[in-house]
């Protein structure tokens, strides 16, 4: 199922119900990536200064991919534009 995450915190959510849904603690899933655990707590709750290496590191053990594309902008109908 593919999820769009556009902040820290939303892709922290990501991992997070992913990990849970694999029924995977974050320390099985600190030794399947070479992490700490308490890194791969601060990256699910959305800590801003996460290293790119360490994103790929949890992405890689999760079995999960980046893709990139354009954004899609949300568009308000005529109808909600009136009120």
């Amino acid at each position: 199922m593919q999820q769009t995450a556009r902040t820290p915190k939303q892709v922290g959510e990501i991992l997070h119900r992913t990990r849970r849904a694999l029924h995977i603690s974050q320390s099985a899933l600190g030794e399947k990536s070479g992490l700490w655990q308490e890194t791969i707590s601060r990256v699910e709750k959305g800590s801003p200064g996460t290293k790119l290496e360490t994103l790929f590191d949890l992405l890689a053990a999760l079995d999960l991919e980046v893709v990139i594309q354009p954004r899609r902008k949300n568009k308000i109908s005529k109808m909600g534009a009136i009120f």
